[in-house]
C-alpha cells in the first residue's frame, strides 16, 4: 500500500557569511589549498564532537560554498550547519567586517518555486575494465564540459510521483527544473600541496529555479549537500 507524499516540509539551519580579505595570509593559503580551506570552514565548530571524529563534519551538517573578487580582493565564504560556529580564531586583521550569522527557518510547499545556486564536484564513474562479477567499484573521473555537468544535474532532479532515488541509484533532489534555463559555468580546480598532493577537486557552478516536487526529499537535499568532495566547499544548495 503507497502512502500520500507529504506537501509541506520544514528546513532549519544556521547560515554565517564570511567576508574577508584575499591578500591576508591566513585567507590566500585558503585559496591555494583546499585542505586549508576545509580547516578554516571547521575551525568554526570544535568542541562539538570528540576531535579527530571522521563524521564530525556531517554530524554537524557542516557545508560551505565560497567565490572570490580578484578586483577587490575579497574572498566570501557561506558555511551553513546544525550548530551555531566561533569564528574568533580566524585572525581579525583577515575579516574585512564582523561574520553575520543568521538562522534560517523556512517551510517547503510543493510547487515552490525557488532561485538557487551551488558549487558541485560533478563526476562519473569509469568502468574498470574488469568483469562485473568482481564487483570492482569503477574511478571516478570529473566531467570537464558545461553540457555534461547540465546533464548530471538534471539526472539528479525529480519530476512528481518519482521516487527519491532512481532505479540506476542516483539520489535525486525534491524539485524539477527547465535544463534550457540553467547556468553552468565551470570553475577553477582546487587542490592541495604537500601530503594531500592526491586532492584535485572539479567543481561547476549551477545556477536556475526550482520547483519543488518532494519537499521532504528536498529539505534533506538542503540538509546534506549534493555530490561529492562536500568536506571541500562543494555541494551546498542556496535558495530564496
Amino acid at each position: 500500500m503507497s502512502t500520500a507524499r507529504t506537501t509541506a516540509a520544514r528546513f532549519v539551519a544556521t547560515h554565517t557569511v564570511l567576508t574577508m580579505d584575499a591578500r591576508h595570509p591566513f585567507v590566500a593559503k585558503s585559496l591555494v589549498d583546499a585542505q586549508d580551506m576545509h580547516r578554516t570552514v571547521m575551525s568554526g565548530f570544535r568542541g562539538w564532537v570528540e576531535d579527530g571524529d571522521p563524521s564530525a563534519r556531517s554530524q554537524m551538517g557542516i557545508l560551505s560554498t565560497w567565490s572570490v573578487d580578484l578586483k577587490a580582493a575579497a574572498l566570501v565564504l557561506v558555511v551553513q550547519s546544525r550548530v551555531p560556529g566561533d569564528w574568533s580564531r580566524i585572525p581579525r586583521p583577515a575579516l574585512t567586517s564582523a561574520p553575520h550569522t543568521l538562522t534560517v527557518d523556512r517551510t517547503i510547499n510543493t510547487g515552490d518555486v525557488l532561485t538557487f545556486r551551488t558549487v558541485v564536484n560533478p563526476t562519473r564513474s569509469k568502468p574498470p575494465g574488469r568483469p562485473v562479477s568482481e564487483k570492482v567499484r569503477g574511478a571516478r573521473v570529473p566531467h570537464s564540459t558545461p553540457e555534461h555537468v547540465k546533464n548530471w544535474f538534471v539526472r539528479r532532479l525529480q519530476a512528481e510521483g518519482e521516487p527519491a532515488t532512481a532505479e540506476n541509484g542516483v539520489i535525486r533532489i525534491g524539485a524539477t527544473a527547465d535544463p534550457a534555463a540553467l547556468g553552468i559555468r565551470m570553475l577553477p580546480r582546487v587542490s592541495s600541496p604537500g601530503p594531500h598532493k592526491g586532492l584535485r577537486i572539479s567543481r561547476a557552478e549551477i545556477r536556475g529555479s526550482l520547483t519543488v516536487t518532494d519537499p521532504e526529499t528536498l529539505v534533506t537535499t538542503l540538509s546534506n549537500g549534493l555530490g561529492h568532495a562536500r568536506a571541500y566547499s562543494c555541494g551546498l544548495l542556496l535558495t530564496r
